[in-house]
């Protein structure tokens, strides 16, 4: 890496350590109740069935743990966008409710066009209604997120995943603007058909949509090694490094063994500031990002 991205993964590292530390903190672990958990009883019970369990403590030390993933997940991605999209020249979007900006996460300061995003957190966060929520925000509202400029870029952006990996309701987004352009007084420039991008005319505005899904959203954010850097400050911010699993350890989820092995990996190869017993940790995160494993 060179120093400037050098310098950008280990600040995004110390930020990353705070935002989420703080967040794990708020996490009503210490007082759960049992009644928050909204847990199935027979789910409970198959779960003994399957791990033969005999004691309660034990089936406690599996409902914990899956309540606490869910809450992160819900957050985790406006904590990514919080601590990386400035790092990038791109400013957090106050994103109210019923207002405006409520289908944006950021914007590109001083950017000609006007570029603007919405971030989730995967490829499959959506549903019809969703998508078609999005694309009627995007027409009402595009002219008022251009602030007076001519041209304007909406990227409808996903933090991990492919398009392969997508329901494809994302996609719905552009197909739903080009059936109802015409219903604001606008015009099609360029067709969604076959491509993950259109663009369209309102009165003297240019609008751009691209879905960028994974990897195509990290190299538009920060170039070819964008994801490389955030990968690497999140696994030092959250992974301590001097340790690995053996080998020959057998996982039970029967893929995982492949994806993390560093048994093919060159001793020459290296990432800046990462370990090597981190790197089974990148391969597990980088795997997030592609539709199969290659040598």
């Amino acid at each position: 890496m060179d120093p400037a991205a050098r310098d950008r993964v280990l600040e995004m590292e110390t930020d990353f350590k705070d935002k989420i530390g703080r967040h794990i903190l708020s996490l009503p672990i210490a007082s759960a109740q049992f009644k928050n958990f909204s847990t199935s009883p027979y789910v409970l019970l198959f779960q003994s069935l399957k791990r033969n369990y005999s004691l309660i403590s034990e089936i406690e030390s599996d409902v914990l743990p899956a309540k606490v993933f869910s809450s992160m997940e819900t957050s985790a991605g406006r904590m990514i966008e919080e601590v990386v999209l400035p790092y990038y020249g791109w400013e957090c979007v106050a994103s109210e409710m019923h207002s405006a900006n409520s289908a944006l996460d950021g914007k590109k300061i001083d950017a000609e066009p006007v570029e603007v995003v919405t971030l989730k957190s995967g490829p499959r966060c959506l549903n019809d209604e969703m998508a078609e929520n999005f694309a009627d925000s995007i027409l009402n509202n595009v002219e008022a997120w251009a602030e007076g400029h001519n041209r304007i870029r909406f990227t409808y952006g996903v933090l991990y995943g492919t398009e392969k990996q997508s329901n494809k309701k994302d996609w719905h987004i552009l197909r739903n603007i080009e059936d109802k352009i015409a219903n604001f007084g606008g015009e099609m420039l360029e067709s969604p058909n076959g491509q993950w991008h259109c663009a369209f005319r309102l009165g003297e505005l240019e609008a751009e949509v691209t879905i960028r899904v994974g990897g195509q959203w990290w190299s538009f954010l920060g170039g070819n090694d964008c994801a490389l850097e955030v990968w690497s400050a999140l696994i030092r911010a959250c992974v301590l490094p001097g340790q690995e699993d053996d080998a020959d350890h057998e996982y039970e989820i029967i893929d995982l063994s492949d994806i993390v092995s560093t048994s093919n990996v060159s001793r020459f190869y290296n990432v800046s500031l990462l370990q090597q017993s981190q790197l089974p940790w990148l391969f597990l995160v980088a795997r997030h990002f592609c539709d199969q494993l290659v040598d």
